[in-house]
């Protein structure tokens, strides 16, 4: 069984489950999960992990995410992109300054209104599947950070900006409420994902691409596990503790290699005694040891 992340470049026309299911094929195994789902419509950055690494998936969906979209004011539809019914076409009459104001107006916390089409369940069924059914619910607000948006360009009624966001915000959402502040209506007319932690659009790798490097025997596209946390410390276990962590044990911390203070001040990535990465933990000071926080590697 492969380990690892994959920076998948995910094109139009897939769904999320869809790279998943093709690149189960690739690799011939099951243990491979997405990292937060991106529309049919939608391209860019889609980090896939294999393995012991989908423990890593939960970790990379709540990341902050940067996107490229381009808003299109004027234009209402069911779906809040252009892959949905148009419900209402309006004249744009903002000036470029106003809609930059609108537009910058959301830079902060603010609370979203999912839209219904979208994987959200609200008492067991999808949000999207109630939609296609013609079933509108009440969807409770959320609180959504958007931490930047960058004026790409501006053509009205056509503007392109790029938008670096909390976990959980609808680009397509966003799109409608500036268009709604500026009294026109708005809806998405393209997204592109260009980063998702450190993963980035550059460095993204096509699914057709990814299969023919692997069949070369080239898999240098594959992240290690331990490359999402670079972040934390590396530290190892002397060679009499290898057996304690790859049981998944609290470790004392006269086991650890080189002990230094700044071990305990947030988690670290700890590898065996051979180098094998274990997981993260973190110091307890009521205990003097350290406890694991996520495990990758436990077996012998």
């Amino acid at each position: 069984m492969i380990n690892g992340i994959v920076n998948v470049y995910k094109e139009k026309g897939f769904t999320s489950f869809d790279v998943v299911a093709k690149m189960r094929g690739i690799f011939q195994q099951k243990k491979i999960g997405h990292t937060g789902t991106l529309d049919p419509d939608a391209q860019g950055v889609l980090p896939v992990c294999l393995g012991r690494a989908t423990k890593v998936c939960d970790l990379l969906t709540d990341k902050d995410k940067e996107y490229e979209t381009v808003l299109l004011l004027g234009v209402c539809t069911d779906t809040q992109d252009l892959s949905g019914e148009i419900l209402e076409r309006k004249e744009v009459h903002a000036t470029e300054d106003e809609v930059k104001k609108a537009i910058l107006s959301f830079v902060g916390d603010y609370m979203q209104v999912p839209p219904m089409y979208s994987a959200l369940k609200v008492g067991g069924q999808k949000l999207c599947d109630l939609a296609r059914k013609g079933v509108t619910v009440e969807r409770k607000a959320r609180p959504v950070t958007i931490h930047e948006i960058e004026i790409l360009s501006m053509n009205l009624p056509e503007v392109r900006m790029r938008v670096l966001c909390s976990k959980g915000t609808y680009i397509r959402t966003l799109c409608q409420d500036i268009g709604e502040k500026l009294g026109c209506g708005g809806c998405m007319k393209s997204l592109l994902r260009t980063r998702v932690a450190g993963f980035m659009i550059d460095e993204a790798i096509k699914l057709d691409e990814l299969e023919a490097r692997l069949k070369s025997g080239d898999n240098s596209f594959i992240h290690s596990v331990d490359s999402v946390f670079t972040q934390y410390e590396k530290v190892s276990v002397l060679e009499t503790a290898d057996k304690l962590v790859r049981n998944g044990n609290r470790i004392p911390q006269e086991l650890i290699c080189d002990m230094q203070d700044s071990f305990k001040k947030e988690c670290i990535r700890l590898y065996g005694w051979e180098g094998t990465f274990i997981g993260l933990y973190s110091y307890k000071a009521e205990t003097e040891d350290f406890k694991p926080i996520k495990l990758f590697q436990t077996e012998l």
